[in-house]
């Protein structure tokens, strides 16, 4: 039960005691609480209903299902339009002719005229109909009164009834009052029911078609997940993309608006169509709108791919299926082929799958390569994948830097120099076995000179992580810098040379490097790379300088990749691997190899060496022992071309080794010994058991003369 308190305001005054008085003692109340004024309650209430989700459900279905039936009258309208009139032939035509098709133009012109011949005959046909049907239906009548009078007459001679006469006739008549009566019974109901079934039939019309914004429709429906990518589906996507001439020549060409679409097929886990774009519409204002057109399809951004083929005002647009790209493409063939073994010249090294999910394979053949990239996209893995395919042709040398350290360790016993780590220090090292490639690169084109069909060995020289080289401050004794992009600095002038001599000597230069810029990466270096990969940039300028401008400009788009997500993803161009036809990249999602797989691999390539001396550091300066420096190069090898010990001699040393030939190093074997350089099957070898007992005999000497 409430209780009713009274507020007193004034101190009341003293009572006198009294037995039949009940003393209240009156407390001060506290302040009153601040009354809400109603308007600010309401406001607070409507927001709340209003942004209710029930309420927005609500709102959605009330107009989701009254645009269904106000749409589908205007479907049905159009349709029974296109069924009166020539407008279905009149689009048709004007889509023909802005297709450039006169042939189908002129075609769809016939069928208009012939249409319109036969709706003239029907309308001729329709100011005669009243008169012929006012004489069919007079006659008619006429006809059935006298059948029903025969039938009467026939009735009363059978009965001697005259009224039998006129029976037929009456019967008739009833019948007739009863179908009125029948009528004027339904007739308030069938007024009522009548314009609700036609609702119904037109709200049945819009539903079947999704005749209502994308906000109105249920979220199921909204999302479009997974939706098939149809002819209707591209067009309205293209009509959609806010470039106003392409949606005023698609409006103009009406439903046939497919016309400017080519067969859509099945490319790999997605579909490919080629859209010739109307005239006034340049290919460059789709490409920039990528985002808004995957949106329209139904895709994330980095699920639609742009790029330009050889065909005029033509976009090729690959539209993958919606999570398709987020699956793993499987293991790489050198972890499931044991087998496998490489062959530079002729092969292609297996890097992945391309988006339409063929096999995506690399020629390595007289191709530098620069591959860059953020930061932990994949960038080692893929240059390594490469490099594992290449070890396993065993006439490769491997002239190897990491300059991050760790992630090639497996090379050692592959390459004859492997440097390791991110100090200045590796940068110096790495500088001089650069240099040391191109003092080799320069005795192989002096010995080229005189023997022209002279056929040389694979000399891949690999710097990873090769920012760090470009940015190192260090200065040399003479003052020149190590790192750096100008004529003074002995890294960047190193690979300079390398790119512009070393292909036709099969001595070639791979780089993978972080983020280009014009200071990690100068510009004469990376367009000196026949192949270039990019996987994912933060930039489309950091795009260009990755891939160059022609590629960005038909299509490439590394700088959209996902960083992240699309890990391993590369945009590639180069000559070395299948494009399709009129583009100048591909994107390829390249097979993963780990560091255990790696491994195996790279023990398989050691066994086809059989043993290589793996150097960590570049020695100069100091008194060399040729005949001790030729044995440590032929390594646990039996026997080895002499043209290979020079190879191994210059990349040991190449100041003391460089500019050596056949005649240094026979004069030396023969001083140390008969025979230790002999042919076998046509071509001169050094024994590694015959100089081994020459080093011993020459020991020996020297002890006992000591002695």
């Amino acid at each position: 039960m409430s209780e009713n308190v009274v507020h007193l305001h004034k101190t009341p005054e003293p009572v006198a005691p009294d037995a039949s008085v009940t003393t209240l003692t009156v407390v001060p109340d506290a302040p009153p609480a601040p009354v809400v004024p109603l308007w600010v309650r309401s406001g607070h209430a409507v927001k709340t209903a209003v942004t209710h989700e029930r309420t927005t459900t609500a709102v959605r279905a009330v107009a989701r299902h009254g645009l269904y039936t106000f749409n589908g009258g205007r479907i049905v309208a159009r349709r029974t339009w296109d069924g009166k009139t020539g407008a279905r032939y009149e689009r048709m035509l004007r889509a023909a002719e802005a297709a450039g098709n006169y042939e189908l133009a002129e075609e769809w012109e016939e069928r208009l005229q012939r249409f319109r011949e036969a709706r003239h005959r029907r309308r001729m046909d329709l100011l005669h109909s009243p008169i012929e049907v006012a004489k069919g239906a007079a006659v008619g009548a006429g006809m059935g009164i006298g059948v029903l009078v025969a039938l009467g007459i026939v009735m009363a001679l059978n009965t001697k009834e005259v009224g039998d006469v006129i029976t037929p006739l009456r019967a008739t008549i009833e019948f007739i009052g009863t179908l009125i009566r029948i009528v004027q019974l339904v007739w308030p109901t069938a007024v009522v029911l009548g314009p609700l079934f036609a609702l119904l039939a037109l709200w049945a019309v819009g539903s079947k078609q999704q005749a209502a914004p994308q906000w109105a429709l249920p979220a199921n429906v909204r999302s479009g997940e997974g939706e098939p990518i149809t002819p209707s589906i591209v067009v309205k996507a293209l009509r959609d993309l806010g470039v106003p001439a392409l949606r005023k020549a698609i409006q103009e060409m009406g439903d046939a608006g497919a016309s400017m679409l080519g067969p859509i097929t099945i490319a790999g886990c997605g579909v490919e169509v080629d859209v010739t774009l109307p005239s006034g519409v340049a290919t460059n204002e789709v490409q920039t709108k990528r985002r808004k057109l995957a949106e329209n399809l139904t895709r994330h951004e980095h699920e639609v791919f742009i790029t330009i083929p050889e065909a005029a005002r033509t976009v090729r647009l690959w539209v993958a299926d919606s999570g398709a790209l987020d699956e793993p493409i499987g293991p790489s063939p050198l972890v499931t082929d044991e087998t496998m073994t490489a062959n530079y010249k002729t092969g292609h090294a297996p890097w992945g799958q391309d988006l339409r999910g063929d096999a995506a394979a690399l020629s390595l053949y007289q191709r530098h390569l620069l591959i860059t990239g953020l930061s932990n996209q994949g960038k080692t893995a893929s240059l390594r994948a490469l490099a594992l395919w290449a070890a396993l042709d065993k006439t490769v040398d491997f002239r190897l830097a990491d300059l991050k350290g760790g992630d090639w360790t497996m090379f050692d016993g592959i390459a004859t120099v492997l440097i390791q780590g991110p100090t200045d220090d590796h940068v110096i090292q790495t500088t001089e076995m650069a240099e040391d490639v191109v003092d080799e690169m320069n005795r192989r084109i002096a010995a080229r000179q005189d023997n022209p069909d002279m056929v040389f060995d694979p000399l891949i020289c690999i710097v990873d992580e090769a920012q760090v080289a470009f940015m190192c401050p260090v200065k040399d004794e003479e003052g020149r810098y190590y790192g750096g992009s100008k004529a003074t600095s002995r890294y960047f002038m190193a690979v300079r040379k390398i790119h512009n001599q070393g292909r036709v000597v099969n001595v070639l230069m791979w780089q993978g490097t972080q983020d280009p810029t014009n200071e990690n990466l100068p510009k004469l270096v990376r367009e000196g790379a026949h192949t270039r990969a990019s996987l994912a940039l933060g930039t489309e300028s950091q795009a260009v300088m990755a891939l160059g401008e022609k590629a960005v400009n038909g299509g490439a788009a590394p700088h959209l990749l996902r960083p992240g997500l699309d890990q391993g993803t590369l945009v590639v161009a180069s000559s070395g691997i299948e494009t399709p036809k009129g583009q100048s990249s591909i994107t390829v999602r390249t097979h993963f190899i780990g560091d255990d797989d790696a491994k195996a691999i790279a023990a398989r390539a050691k066994a086809l060496r059989n043993g290589v001396t793996t150097l960590h550091a570049i020695e100069r300066g100091e008194e060399r022992d040729p005949l001790a420096d030729i044995a440590t190069v032929l390594g646990t090898d039996k026997r080895v071309r002499t043209q290979e010990v020079i190879t191994r001699l210059a990349a040991l040393n190449s100041e003391a080794y460089a500019g050596w030939s056949f005649t240094d190093l026979k004069r030396v074997l023969d001083d140390a010994g008969p025979d230790i350089a002999y042919k076998s099957d046509g071509v001169m070898v050094v024994s590694r058991d015959r100089l081994t007992r020459a080093l011993a005999n020459r020991d020996a000497d020297g002890s006992a003369s000591a002695g």
